[in-house]
């Protein structure tokens, strides 16, 4: 007894020198990689639901600790997880589908005009309203049916500029309320696009937030450089070129001082030529090599045995080549946002049903079958967006064998 319990009062002691280097880093608890000691710790008292990934992460919504060592486990086996905008429950279940398919984790990703078409294109939306409440009720959605696809589901938001902060505040709120009652976030994690500001004033308002995220465990991404194009509201198509390259000491600057906020989680969405919309092959100018270059600067700053510091996210993924994307991923990039193709793809199954059923679909009444026959069963709303949600799923498939993101739970 008198060795048993000076094994535990060691550890206890260990326990104790290591929380305070903990609390400050991105990469392990919440950002820095844990000690091999409460890694075994943890598999000796938490049963795993997956094979490859660490114990924490089940089955449902990820956040918190289950979502930082989610995106490790990323970085480290080198693949990306897919992050896909929605518009609907139609759109959230294809997501999962797909992610169930092919075997792997998968981003729900709710823009601000997604969440106003969740709630309703006529409802209120005086104050944001009801941009904020079809978020949430999407959220819930997630969190209601997740686990009965039985894959990890991160449930994030995507580019909001400062003129939207009001947006995520009100997303935050409702993040604080659950927390209260489950111990956890409703959203996993946010992203802060406030690229057109100054490097100080967009890191500084990320901090501030940053405060705010890590007391309910929510991550935060923020973007470096701007993402060209056209996406949901956000136009940067006649942006400057120079600002489409991230510089690494733009990288090293933010890291150093989202990484002073206690218990911080975040990613970076740095840019290095990306742009919404699919283009004609030479339009785009993509250097993946940007990240790598930062992920060494950052290294070398800290002084680090680690490769790859910063976890980062590729956005204006849609169109990009297999080649481009995988280069990005071996530096560290652990999500890639899709939208375009998934658009065109859920789009492309509803007009394939058409031209499939044409004849049964020009009244209720009434087809090649005969005059009397009647044709419910082919205008039925669902059988034409089911079309649109196994089109997209398919795509997604596609997607994730793109990001080496095939079978990595089991």
């Amino acid at each position: 007894r008198s060795l048993k319990k000076e094994v535990t009062m060691k550890l206890a002691l260990a326990s104790l020198l290591v929380a305070p280097v903990v609390a400050f880093a991105p990469s392990g608890a919440f950002g820095t990689r844990r000690s091999a000691m409460q890694m075994s710790t943890e598999a000796s008292t938490e049963t795993k639901s997956f094979a490859k990934l660490p114990a924490s992460v089940k089955p449902g919504v990820v956040t918190g600790q289950a979502l930082s060592d989610l995106l490790d486990a990323a970085k480290d086996q080198g693949y990306a997880i897919p992050g896909v905008n929605i518009v609907g429950t139609g759109s959230i279940n294809a997501c999962m589908e797909a992610a169930a398919k092919y075997g792997g984790p998968i981003m729900v990703t709710f823009s601000k005009g997604g969440g106003q078409f969740i709630a309703g294109k006529a409802a209120d939306n005086t104050d944001d309203a009801a941009c904020i409440a079809g978020a949430i009720a999407g959220a819930k959605h997630v969190r209601e049916v997740a686990h009965l696809y039985g894959v990890p589901v991160v449930l994030h938001t995507d580019h909001c500029q400062k003129a939207w902060l009001p947006w995520i505040d009100g997303l935050l709120a409702a993040s604080e309320e659950y927390f209260k009652e489950h111990g956890e976030p409703l959203f996993s994690s946010h992203m802060l696009d406030l690229s057109e500001e100054s490097l100080e004033e967009n890191i500084g308002i990320c901090k501030e937030y940053m405060e705010k995220f890590a007391k309910v465990n929510i991550l935060l991404e923020f973007e470096l450089g701007v993402t060209g194009g056209e996406e949901d509201g956000v136009d940067n198509s006649d942006v400057d070129s120079s600002r489409l390259y991230t510089q690494p000491e733009e990288v090293w600057y933010a890291y150093q001082q989202l990484s002073e906020v206690p218990n911080a989680m975040f990613t970076c969405a740095a840019s290095f030529g990306n742009v919404h919309g699919v283009y004609a092959p030479g339009n785009v100018d993509l250097q993946p090599v940007i990240l790598h270059n930062s992920q060494a600067y950052i290294k070398e700053k800290l002084g680090s045995s680690d490769d790859k510091p910063m976890r980062f996210v590729f956005h204006g993924g849609s169109g990009s080549s297999p080649e481009d994307i995988k280069y990005a991923i071996t530096a560290g990039v652990i999500k890639m946002n899709i939208d375009t193709d998934t658009q065109w793809a859920f789009w492309d199954g509803i007009r394939a049903y058409e031209a499939k059923h044409h004849d049964y679909l020009q009244a209720q009444i009434g087809n090649p079958d005969g005059a009397d026959k009647p044709n419910k069963k082919y205008y039925d709303p669902r059988m034409a967006l089911r079309a649109g949600e196994e089109a997209m799923a398919a795509r997604l498939c596609q997607a994730a064998d793109d990001l080496n993101c095939v079978n990595v739970l089991n």
